[in-house]
Order: structure tokens, then sequence, then C-alpha cells
């Protein structure tokens, strides 16, 4: 007897249809899987075995050939277990072979037959739904589902509900979708003492999603800084949860099926590797840069990061997504965030205090700063000095503007924004660190002193076609902090300070 059911595999975040054969014929007992199974798929016979026993059930003294179609497509992950289990209860009629038809299938199972949570549901769930399937996963996963729309949902606990209610014997609760409390997630801007200046440059970095790098001695609060970036950027929509939260899912990093809203923050040490930071390995599975999309990705000491894991980030922040070639595959993953960095301005990190100074200084500032190539500098918007501390702002015992009177602020201009992007007929635009060609020209109107000012600097700092329209886009979003349609000379002034110069020119 031929059973069939339906399950996906995964290349990245995208879904590939999968068949799973199961016949069951006369021969010599045997239980054999075909079609390209990684060894997760091979072992799924020893747990579906256990798991059988402890509902009372065995196994046919038969031969058992699975197949998984397309056969020549390589299928990994513990989640083909429940499909390739229902495939044998149908098989040994022990429940109806149409019962599956209408389904996509995907859960673990565990010794005792109850189903344990697997990676990619609610991508899984969002093919589901754009084919007109319901789907059965591991109960605590059943909120995944719910986001993504699909109408019929059977989240179970066990191999023995499910058999249950396939034989009219219980019923199987719709799922509820579930999010994630936030609560005081990020540290609050109050904290920080002083800094006014880089204060107001995450602001600026917040209201645009401009990248931004910052350097200053040790203890001067860069790192402080950058953690609490995330408090003021405003909230995630729901189509952008549902995508971030699919990355997430993939990863494995989505538990108990619940969706935040709130932006991600990835904060890798500087030892990871390229394949860590972008993605890769075996499985080809999402890096920091992915897990941050929509989000924001800390690369705290970046002169420490190697060469090659820097310089592969140049393309990503260009596209918004990165590709991953194989041999045998290609897969592309999202990667739309907002760089933030922090360097010292050195390797010991005392420049320009007197006594201090390494014997090498200042020609150790140079090398150092030289590690970070000028392409990847020239993607970096905003690139400000974040000095020590003063004793006295240290003793204030006054706080400073909180977090959600920012987070005020950076929502306005956004959503300013966004109805400039919609009269523009380009409602994909979502912040001005992505204009681009005619939509930036029609967003920067520039006055005559403010052209003025722009060309004179980039003639004298011989400034770059990315750096020039990436200085437009700095002063727009300015601009739009101070609900001004026109951009005018102090937009552009503030917009070209937040850029390291060379040291002779004066704004």
């Amino acid at each position: 007897m031929l059973s069939r059911v339906n399950t996906v595999a995964f290349n990245g975040l995208e879904i590939l249809n999968v068949e799973l054969q199961v016949q069951i014929s006369a021969g010599m007992p045997s239980f054999t899987i075909v079609g390209l199974p990684d060894k997760a798929v091979a072992e799924s016979r020893e747990r579906i075995r256990a798991a059988f026993t402890s509902l009372g059930l065995k196994l046919p003294a038969k031969q058992i050939t699975v197949n998984l179609v397309p056969a020549d497509v390589l299928k990994e992950g513990s989640h083909f277990d429940l499909p390739l289990a229902l495939g044998l209860l149908a098989g040994m009629e022990v429940i109806g072979a149409d019962k599956t038809a209408p389904y996509l299938v995907l859960g673990e199972l565990g010794l005792d037959g109850c189903l344990v949570d697997v990676n990619g549901v609610l991508p899984a769930a969002v093919a589901a739904k754009k084919q007109g399937y319901g789907i059965i996963c591991p109960e605590n996963q059943g909120s995944e589902a719910v986001w993504a729309g699909v109408g019929n949902i059977l989240a179970v606990r066990s191999l023995l509900q499910l058999i249950n209610f396939f034989k009219g014997n219980g019923d199987i609760p719709f799922p509820v979708a579930k999010r994630r409390e936030e609560g005081s997630v990020f540290p609050d801007m109050k904290d920080v003492k002083g800094q006014e200046t880089a204060k107001r440059a995450l602001e600026i970095a917040a209201a645009g999603a401009h990248n931004l790098i910052m350097s200053g001695p040790p203890g001067a609060g860069k790192s402080m800084l950058a953690a609490r970036l995330p408090s003021i950027l405003p909230p995630m929509t729901t189509e952008e949860a549902i995508e971030t939260s699919m990355i997430h899912s993939v990863a494995g990093e989505l538990k108990d099926g619940l969706i935040s809203f709130e932006r991600p923050f990835r904060d890798p040490h500087h030892s990871a590797s390229t394949p860590a930071l972008v993605g890769g390995g075996r499985k080809a599975r999402p890096g920091e840069i992915s897990l941050a999309h929509n989000g924001v990705l800390f690369l705290d000491e970046l002169p420490e990061f190697s060469r090659s894991a820097l310089e592969a980030l140049r393309q990503p922040l260009e596209n918004g997504c990165v590709t991953i070639s194989r041999v045998n595959s290609h897969t592309v993953f999202p990667a739309r965030f907002q760089l933030v960095a922090a360097m010292n301005p050195c390797r010991c990190g005392n420049l320009g205090i007197p006594g201090q100074e390494c014997s090498r200084a200042p020609k150790c500032a140079a090398e150092y700063r030289a590690r970070i190539s000028g392409p990847l500098l020239d993607r970096i918007d905003i690139q400000i000095e974040v000095p020590a501390v003063a004793p006295t702002d240290l003793s204030d015992a006054a706080c400073g503007e909180s977090s959600a009177e920012i987070r005020k602020r950076v929502i306005a201009a956004r959503e300013i924004q966004k109805k400039r992007f919609v009269a523009f007929g380009c409602p994909s635009l979502l912040t001005n660190a992505q204009l681009k060609g005619e939509f930036l020209e029609q967003a920067a109107a520039l006055d005559n002193d403010a052209k003025a000012l722009l060309l004179s600097y980039a003639e004298r700092v011989r400034m770059s076609a990315r750096a020039y329209h990436r200085t437009l886009r700095l002063a727009r979003t300015i601009a739009d902090l101070q609900n001004e349609n026109k951009l005018l000379r102090i937009h552009i002034a503030e917009a070209l300070s937040l850029r390291w110069k060379t040291p002779d020119y004066k704004i």
C-alpha cells in the first residue's frame, strides 16, 4: 500500500514542497529511507520505532520503503519525523490515507510519542497559507501558524492526540497568536551622563535608520550608547515582525512561538568568523546580519574583526540581502540592518591623553584606523568622535531625556518619511537611508545656500558620489526631525559635522 504526506524542505527562507511516500510491501523486514536524507532524517527510523512502542504499536514485519520526492534535493532536519510517522500509520491503516492530504506536516517525535519543537514552522506556515494548505505542527508552535494567517491548524502535543483526532475521538483547540511581552527590554537613554553630541547623533541615526560609527577612548560610553539605540527605535510593523521572525524561526531562535515586535539587537564578539557574521556553514544558516534584519547590528571594537568579515558586510549594506553561494545551491537571506560600530582611537586607546599615549602615537592611530577599509567607511553615514565624559557630568544627579521622549520624535520623523514615500508612489521605501536615484533628488529639496555649502565641501575633500548622496540622506533626516520641507544650510552643516573630516577644513 502506498500512502502520501505533504511536508517541506528548507533552502534558507525558501520553502521546497516535499511529498513523503511510504510503501509497505511483502518481503524481508526492512526500513529504508531514500531521497537524499541527511543523518537526522535517517535516524527518524529509531525515534518512530520507539514512539510506536510507547503507543502499543509495532511496525509491520514487511519491507518498508520511504521516498522523499523530489529525490535529488537534500532533505535535512528532524521535522520529517511526524510526516513519516503519519505515512506509516496510513500504510498500516491505523488512520485513513486521506486524512493528512489537506495539511503540510512537520514535527519531531520524542521516544514517548510527544512532539518536540522544530525550526522553520513560521516560513512553512506562510507557504501553507499561499498554497491553500492547513498545517500540522507541535503544540508550542501553533502561534507561529496563526501569525501566518493559516486557517486550518492542528497544533498537537503528541502523536496519540493526533491519532485520536483523526479517528474522531477528540478535538484539538485552535491555537492563539502570542507575542512576547517586551516590558523594558532595552536600557534607557536617561542613564547616559553627558555625551549630548553623541545622543543627538543617535537620535538622527534612529530617525533615518542611518549607519553609525563611534570612536573614542575606553570608558567614554560608546557601548552604553549603542545598547540604548533600540529603545528609541519605533516598534516593527506586523509585516516586519513576521519577516524578521521567519529568519529567527529557521535559525531556531524563535521560542514557544512568541513573535516579538521590538527590533532585534545583535552584538557578536569580534572573534566571530565570516560565516558566523554573514551566514553560511554546512547548512547555510543565517548569520548575525540576517538575525539583525529590521534591527541593529552592533560591532564593538570594529578594527578587531577580521578583514574578510568586515569586507563581507559591504554588499549587504547596499543591497539589504546576502547570497550564500555553494556548488549545488544559492541561498538568499534578507539582511536589511542598521550597522552601529564602536572603536578606540588606537590600539591602546589613550591617543591624545598626555602621559598615557604609547610610544608609537600618533602613527599607531592611523594604522589602527586603516584596518577599516575606505569603501566600508564610505557606507557609514554618521562617523563621530566620542570624548571621555567630564567628571562634572558624571557627578550631575540630574537625568537626561528618557528613551520614551526621544522615541516620540523618532516616530514622528518616520511618519513624515512614510507619507513622503507614499506621495512619491514608492510605499516600499521605509526610511531615508533607503533613498536612491530620482526619489533622493525629489526628497533633497536644497536651497541655494545649502547647495553651495555641500558642493564646496565635496570639491574640497574630494567626496565620493556615495558619500555625497549619504550626506543628502542624512540632511533630509535632520530636516524631518525639525518638520522642515526644504533642506537648509543648517541641515547640511550638521550632516557634514557628523562625518569625519579632513583636519584643515572648517564648515
